[in-house]
């Protein structure tokens, strides 16, 4: 079954646009082994993102947009002289919709952007056969709102003669 497990981590990351990065719906692309994503200035946030430390991924099913798995990355931020911010950057462009940069948008993110790598460490946490019992939302805010009451019974009346005066 470890096999199967660890496919579906890597699967369920490239078949996605989106996945939960500590809470926080980001999309990404797939590369080397790891989900890759880019955060700054006319980007998506991140926050909580460190270099060298760590991050809880969830990645939706496709099909059916619900949780599929879970599991544990090591977050590494990519130097954009590095070989690995290359085949990072040239992932996300193919994935980042309505670029105000154009074909120039690697340069803007080597100058002001951060380009991180989430490497998979251990097993997934949350898999089919092994997912918790609860819906994992969160539970809502207490608010002193209250539900709408029917309206009057009269009202439906009163707007009906204000229409015949117009």
């Amino acid at each position: 079954m470890g096999d199967v497990v660890s496919g579906l981590v890597e699967e369920s990351a490239r078949k996605s646009g989106l996945v939960w990065v500590n809470g926080q719906a980001v999309w990404h692309a797939w590369a080397d082994g790891a989900v890759v994503l880019v955060t700054g200035p006319g980007e998506q946030p991140a926050p909580g993102l460190v270099d060298g430390g760590a991050a809880s991924v969830v990645a939706r099913s496709k099909d059916k947009g619900g949780r599929l798995v879970t599991w544990n990355a090591r977050v590494e931020v990519l130097a954009p002289d590095a070989e690995a911010w290359g085949v990072a950057a040239a992932e996300l462009k193919g994935k980042r919709l309505n670029s105000p940069d154009g074909e120039a948008i690697t340069e803007r993110w080597a100058r002001e952007c951060s380009v991180f790598r989430l490497v998979p460490v251990g097993g997934p946490v949350e898999y089919p056969g092994a997912m918790p019992e609860g819906s994992g939302a969160a539970a809502p805010v207490a608010t002193r709102a209250t539900t709408r009451r029917p309206i009057p019974a009269g009202l439906p009346k009163l707007l009906a003669r204000r229409r015949g005066k117009g």
